[in-house]
């Protein structure tokens, strides 16, 4: 007698023996709020370049792009997500897509273009794979100017005519004043380096 189509023995049976086809239908990945305002969908199918937001683990909060996406094992890379290995090798830590929410869409290809049904002039050149035109750089040099932190308020130096400065002004002052960071110390050479010497 047969099991039903919705057992579980013949779900992971379907899951393992799927085409290109359906795993890629498979990984498909939720859209963030804005992207599904905008394209009027809930999810696509993931595609290398596209910018994803890690939902869950030690990542959980990071956006990165996709690098590499394995449909024969459902697993998706991302560019800096890293695992160290037992002998403190740093390998990338493969996800699964249900972790994973698109937050920028990789529009470089014609043919996603038009099955997400917008036109050309809608997609940004960012989001084409294209050098920003003059007129998006300059739309976009004023909203990075006004990031921009403003520069540190200069120490004065007293001049003989005024007052010196009070213990509280001269707290603020250092306290303003931006502290170096510590530097790096290279790796020691490694005993095989060494040895081949």
């Amino acid at each position: 007698m047969s099991g039903s189509p919705h057992s579980p023995r013949r779900q992971r049976r379907a899951l393992y023996s799927a085409d290109t086809f359906e795993r890629r239908r498979r990984m498909t990945v939720l859209l963030s709020r804005e992207l599904r305002a905008r394209f009027h969908r809930r999810s696509v199918p993931l595609r290398k370049g596209d910018t994803v937001r890690v939902l869950g683990g030690s990542y959980k909060g990071r956006e990165e792009r996709v690098a590499k996406i394995d449909r024969r094992a459902y697993a998706v890379t991302l560019d800096n997500v890293t695992l160290k290995t037992a002998d403190e090798k740093m390998k990338p830590l493969d996800l699964r897509p249900g972790h994973l929410v698109i937050t920028k869409l990789n529009l470089s290809d014609a043919w996603r273009r038009r099955s997400l049904r917008i036109r050309d002039e809608e997609a940004t050149a960012e989001e084409r794979g294209e050098s920003p035109t003059e007129e998006e750089a300059e739309i976009a040099a004023p909203a990075t100017a006004a990031a921009e932190p403003a520069p540190a308020a200069e120490e004065t130096t007293p001049t003989p005519d005024s007052e010196p400065p009070t213990e509280d002004e001269a707290d603020d002052a250092a306290e303003a004043a931006p502290t170096p960071r510590p530097r790096k110390r290279a790796a020691p050479a490694s005993d095989d380096a060494e040895a081949d010497a």
